[in-house]
């Protein structure tokens, strides 16, 4: 590899390098320690820095030296990892510089045509990976070590890398972590000792900082059953990052089968790199807290002042510009932040060029004043651009002040909602005025979001701060709860954007008949069956609409349970269509993963829950060790939101909160439901009775201002004498309580013990799919457990291995955990020969790509192109551990002509000569290298000679009239033009007449079994026992290093 030019001054320091190779102008040089005699304990000591220190020049065993004759100054220009390398950069300065140098006077023009040629060079081979990099040059020389230590495909590609401590048990080893889209890779080499590590991110369980007695903060990394420790001085928090990221990325593209089409920096997995994980993290950060469409990302970033009009000062926050939206969050702890969509923008004005300020106006005579910009007029010719718009005169400050904070003293009206013709008034604004409630509670608290309104605005651009959160918490007027659901949880931006969209979709799906629709047909009637909504066609119809709309929609999601019963309450307070953008919010923004086969986005949270109740509420966790009795019964809480457990007047109110702050308010709430009944569930003595405590507190939630009467429920298990009274608790306080005890708890937390668990989860699942897979194999074969293991192992990781360096593998389309369990993970036919030709006993010395083939054909009972793991293992099973008989019967089936039926229990068909002639090929392959090689070889050559005999006989009394000559010809058959070296030398000899011509050849396998059986050493060959162990360890070291595409 050719390296930017460095100056060396002493060439022979410390004696660590050999010149192989010089000249006037070049020096080649030999690391000590490498290549003969190793350099006994100098290269001990010499091996130990190349690990330790930070340059290519100094780790790669050979280099080469630019100097000139009157200078004792050189410079390094070239190094490898082999002598091949290291000679072919030689050979090219000799024939392309040489000569050259020559015509030069002087020294120093000589170096600087050497240095431009060689930078020319780098430019020119300069790998894009390495380009996109921050450093370019260091990160070509981490390069080279990583496909030097690891020997990988050279297709992995390398994110990033770090210096760090590996800890086996209390001592560190020094050195190098290298973090690349498919691996996790360690390497360390310390006075002889050699530590290297590689684990797929797909195999691993647990990711997390953690600190003890003896390291203050460490990475912690669970995999395959082995505990990982890593330090490191600097860069702990970014090194944990990149490697959650990647984690997490892993997880996605090959588990989810997400392809980041939308996302260009990551839908090649060749072409990853830290600064595009950076990029997408910080653009998922962003889109999570603005709560903002998929498709927009974080452009530009500006720190400001905002002027906040209700409170009279300047907050100090960053503004956040996307392709379509303007956002605002302070920094401050004043939790103030806004979104201004740039439809909504109708001008942009710089009053005031000494402050750096910048007013942008906002639809409804509203306007926002952000000061001390640092590149003011970058950011309004960036509104300007975005909104279409050209620059208008500035304004003076006196101007600005009249105009900009004229804050709709009259609550200004939502943007009108898109007329369709299924939209409906929403429930509640036809039946409130019939429904019995607290007049004067509810005009105060509508009186208190007026008063809001007024004061930070209403719609898409309003202020939301500490005040919005505690009228949140009180509770919402119902005539407002479907217009701040919209606002909350951006599903009005997505509305907006998306004119027409829910009409199309509600036409292409009607009629549509599915296991969806089936499955929605099925829940209509047992949605909120009592309440009154629900009790005609009209609401049904409704309901029917949206949930088969959204199923048309996002059909890997389809439809779930709780689905129903979540757009019920949605229908209830929002029009049809608003209804449809608030399920998409929930679905794919707010609840990922939630609504799916495998639910496991409510079992990340579950397990976020456990570790919450572990940190909060430690008198519980000592009584109950066992905490996953509270993920069985908190499932439902997180699926249906309290809907399913909770009075629906009172389940409401738990709705606004999460709209508002997401799956905290979940969490929050959970949290103080255990804290409010400890008492009771510390005194239960079992499970039943810990869920009758709190079925009992879930009947009693009251909500004291909700218009509803008290019939109108959700059915619930407390309607009891015994329940009704016991005391009330009012759904505010609740509420409220959770907020004071569990509110300090981050969104930013919460998020990163999502991704922490989620890992944990993902492998729960997939352990719990590799323990039903092995019951079912494990009864057809006769390996041991640990083996039957070993070999799940291999074979998802086969599946696996195909999938990561493509960027639409065919057969990570072929992994859907919603299929059977042994369906789940298949191999096609060439994943199945890298696989077998790593596990078969025998040692193939030619045929292999063949005989693999009519294997996979063998196999594939379905013929769908795929082999399962039970498939597989039965046909290992034969190979290793079956008799004499069906090993040969096996493989006497794979020559048989390809039948639609054939299959490795169908009845066994007479092959033609030429299938005869091939078998007899495969079995001369089988004895490659064995110490009875020439003793096996003559021994199917006197079978085969006198099968051949039988048939010619067979044949002539069949045909007794048939002309016969008497002349012969030798028949090789088991010879091929690549193997016929290895042929016995006793030839088989036929009469010509036995050469098929018209009349074809018929050999039965009772035939060649009792002509086999003749020959003890054959028998001894076949019946001898295999190593399984020993070709189970050989696979699992080579299968990374076999070439996984051709």
């Amino acid at each position: 590899m050719w390296l930017k030019p460095e100056e060396i001054l002493l060439k022979n320091a410390f004696k660590l390098w050999v010149t192989e190779k010089g000249n006037d102008y070049f020096v080649l040089q030999r690391r000590r320690g490498y290549g003969e005699g190793g350099g006994g304990l100098t290269g001990l000591l010499v091996g130990t820095l190349d690990t330790m220190l930070d340059s290519t020049s100094k780790v790669a065993p050979f280099r080469i030296l630019h100097q000139t004759p009157d200078s004792q100054v050189y410079w390094s220009i070239a190094c490898g990892g082999t002598k091949e390398e290291i000679s072919q950069h030689w050979e090219w300065l000799e024939k392309n510089i040489m000569r050259t140098l020559s015509v030069f006077d002087s020294s120093d023009d000589i170096t600087s045509f050497v240095q431009g040629k060689i930078r020319g060079l780098i430019a020119e081979e300069g790998k894009v990976s390495c380009v996109q990099e921050d450093d370019p040059e260091k990160f070509r020389e981490a390069l080279l070590r990583f496909e030097k230590w690891f020997d990988l495909p050279q297709k992995e590609k390398l994110v990033t890398y770090y210096s760090c401590s590996y800890w086996r048990g209390r001592v560190p080893c020094q050195g190098w972590l290298y973090l690349s889209t498919n691996f996790l890779s360690f390497y360390s080499y310390l006075l002889g000792s050699e530590v290297k590590l590689i684990i797929s991110w797909n195999e691993i369980w647990r990711l997390e900082k953690t600190s003890n007695v003896i390291l203050t903060e460490s990475i912690h990394v669970l995999a395959n059953g082995e505990d990982h420790f890593f330090s490191m001085f600097l860069h702990l928090n970014e090194t944990f990052l990149i490697m959650e990221q990647l984690a997490d990325y892993s997880i996605k593209r090959l588990f989810d089968k997400e392809t980041f089409q939308e996302e260009p920096s990551l839908s090649d997995p060749l072409q990853i790199t830290k600064r595009g994980l950076e990029t997408h993290a910080r653009n998922e950060q962003f889109r999570a807290f603005f709560r903002l469409p998929k498709e927009e990302n974080l452009l530009e970033v500006y720190e400001s002042f905002l002027w906040v009009p209700f409170s009279h000062f300047n907050t100090l926050g960053k503004i956040c510009l996307s392709e379509s939206y303007l956002c605002f969050a302070s920094q401050d702890g004043s939790q103030c932040h806004v979104i201004i969509p740039m439809r909504e923008v109708i001008g942009v004005e710089k009053p005031d060029r000494s402050s750096r300020a910048l007013i942008v106006c906002v639809r409804g005579k509203r306007a926002l004043r952000f000061s001390e910009v640092r590149d003011f007029e970058r950011l309004a010719n960036a509104i300007r651009r975005r909104c279409g718009m050209t620059a208008s005169p500035q304004h003076s400050a006196s101007t600005e002040v009249t105009y900009c904070f004229d804050l709709c003293h009259q609550p200004s009206e939502i943007k009108d909602p898109l007329h369709f013709p299924y939209t409906q008034k929403a429930y509640f604004s036809q039946m409130c005025t019939h429904l019995f409630t607290s007049l004067l509670d509810k005009k105060m608290k509508e009186q208190s979001w007026n008063i809001h309104f007024s004061e930070y605005g209403r719609g898409t651009s309003m202020f939301c701060t500490k005040k919005t959160r505690d009228l949140i918490v009180r509770g919402v007027p119902e005539a407002l709860r479907g217009e701040l659901w919209m606002l909350f949880s951006g599903a009005v931006n997505d509305m907006a954007t998306n004119p027409g969209y829910y009409s199309e979709l509600v036409d292409q799906s009607l009629g549509t008949s599915t296991l969806a629709t089936d499955e929605i047909e099925r829940d209509l009637h047992r949605s909120l069956p009592e309440h009154p909504a629900f009790q005609s066609d009209t609401g049904i119809s409704a309901l029917r609409r949206v949930l088969t709309a959204y199923a048309y929609r996002n059909p890997k999601i389809g439809y779930c349970q709780a689905m129903n019963i979540l757009t019920s309450v949605l229908l209830l307070y929002a029009k049809e269509e608003e209804a449809f953008w608030l399920l998409v919010a929930v679905c794919e923004r707010m609840l990922p993963d939630y609504f799916n086969r495998r639910i496991i986005g409510a079992l990340v949270d579950q397990a976020v829950f456990e570790e919450l109740i572990r940190m909060h509420l430690t008198q519980l966790t000592e009584h109950m060790t066992d905490l996953t009795f509270f993920s069985s019964v908190s499932l439902s809480w997180f699926l249906t939101l309290f809907i399913s457990v909770l009075p629906i007047e009172s389940a409401v109110n738990v709705v606004d909160c999460f709209f508002y702050d997401g799956i905290k308010a979940i969490l929050q709430l959970g949290l103080a439901v255990l804290d409010y009944n400890m008492e009771g569930l510390i005194s239960s003595h079992d499970d039943a009775e810990a869920v009758t405590i709190l079925n009992k507190f879930f009947d009693n939630v009251t909500n004291k201002d909700s218009p509803l009467p008290q019939t109108v429920q959700q059915n619930s298990v407390g309607n009891n004498d015994k329940a009704s009274s016991s005391s009330k608790v009012d759904v505010s306080d609740l509420i409220k309580e959770a907020y004071e005890k569990y509110g300090d708890m981050k969104s930013e937390e919460v998020e990163s013990m999502r991704k922490r668990n989620k890992l944990y989860v993902i492998q729960t699942l997939e352990d719990t799919t590799k323990q039903n897979v092995l019951r079912v194999v494990s009864q057809e074969v006769k390996f041991s457990a640990s083996q039957l293991d070993e070999l799940y192992v291999l074979f998802k990781r086969q599946h696996f291995l195909s999938c990561y360096w493509m960027m639409n593998s065919p057969v990570l389309l072929h992994h859907d955990p919603s299929l059977a369990y042994l369906e789940q993970y298949q191999l096609g036919f060439h994943q199945f020969s890298l696989l077998f030709s790593l596990l078969e006993p025998w040692s193939l010395c030619s045929g292999k790509d063949a005989l693999f083939l009519w294997a996979f054909r063998l196999l594939d009972e379905n013929q769908d192109g795929l082999i399962n793991f039970k498939e597989f293992c039965c046909a290992l099973d034969i190979l290793y551990s079956g008799t004499f008989t069906n090993k040969l019967k096996f493989l006497f089936k794979l020559h048989q002509p390809p039948v639609p039926s054939q299959s490795i229990h169908t009845p066994l068909l007479i092959p033609h000569f030429a299938q005869f002639i091939q078998f007899s090929k495969t079995l001369y392959n089988l004895f490659h290298s064995d110490p009875e090689e020439e003793s096996l070889y003559r021994a199917v050559a006197r079978v085969t000679s006198l099968l051949l005999r039988m048939e010619e006989v067979g044949r002539r009394l069949q045909e007794p009239t048939s002309p016969q000559k008497s002349t012969t010809s030798p028949i090789q058959a088991s010879s091929t033009p690549e193997s016929s070296s290895d042929t016995p030398s006793t030839p088989i000899t036929l009469e010509a007449g036995s050469i098929p011509q018209e009349v074809e050849w018929s050999f039965a396998f009772e035939q060649i079994l009792a002509s086999l059986l003749n020959e003890p050493v054959l028998v001894r060959f076949f019946e001898r026992p295999v190593d399984i162990q020993a070709r189970l360890d050989h696979a699992k070291c080579a299968q990374l290093k076999a070439k996984t595409n051709k």
